[in-house]
């Protein structure tokens, strides 16, 4: 398996995989619980520039040329400016009043989403994907990761916890209350 940077082309097969790990947040983003109205929604962010969902912020992991798993990770401290352009889109054509919170910020890079498409789910490709952002980001360069995981999902958690998260609080996004774990140089 090999983890490299996503190119523009991977778009159309990221945006599944992705989903697989937001579908319910994306059904609010776009008020409806439509799955290819979500795929198209994320698709069309991952496939531009200067937004938190873009391609430019993914990694993706590989087998024999198949995209197999992909992760959205980017500065917490640029949160505000990646969202804006979609929390414009979304109030122009989806829902006027959207006005998520903020679920990082900075000092911390944020694994906004992180999926396996179904048929290598079970296989620790999401553990070997973890292992490549903590020795990326962590061990060799210095920073601190953060995700939220649901309450609900002991399974993630544990895996989090495992690989060296430790929980840093709690955070509501779209209503929903997540925990908040990090992992960092000092932590």
């Amino acid at each position: 398996m090999n983890i490299r940077k996503a190119k523009i082309s991977d778009s159309k097969y990221i945006a599944p995989i992705l989903l697989l790990a937001m579908e319910e947040i994306i059904y609010k983003f776009i008020a409806k619980k439509d799955y290819a109205a979500a795929k198209d929604f994320l698709q069309y962010f991952i496939e531009r520039e200067n937004n938190q969902y873009s391609y430019e912020n993914c990694f993706v992991a590989e087998e024999k040329n198949e995209i197999i798993g992909a992760v959205n990770i980017y500065n917490g401290a640029d949160l505000i400016a990646l969202r804006t352009p979609i929390v414009e889109y979304v109030r122009q054509n989806h829902n006027p009043e959207f006005d998520p919170e903020l679920e990082t910020r900075s000092g911390e890079f944020y694994i906004d989403s992180l999926g396996v498409n179904p048929n290598y789910q079970g296989k620790g490709i999401g553990s070997k994907i973890l292992l490549f952002l903590i020795e990326e980001y962590v061990h060799q360069n210095k920073q601190t990761l953060g995700l939220l995981v649901e309450e609900d999902n002991p399974l993630a958690k544990n895996l989090y916890l495992k690989l060296g998260f430790k929980v840093a609080g709690d955070k509501t996004l779209v209503g929903k209350k997540l925990e908040h774990l990090q992992i960092g140089p000092q932590l």
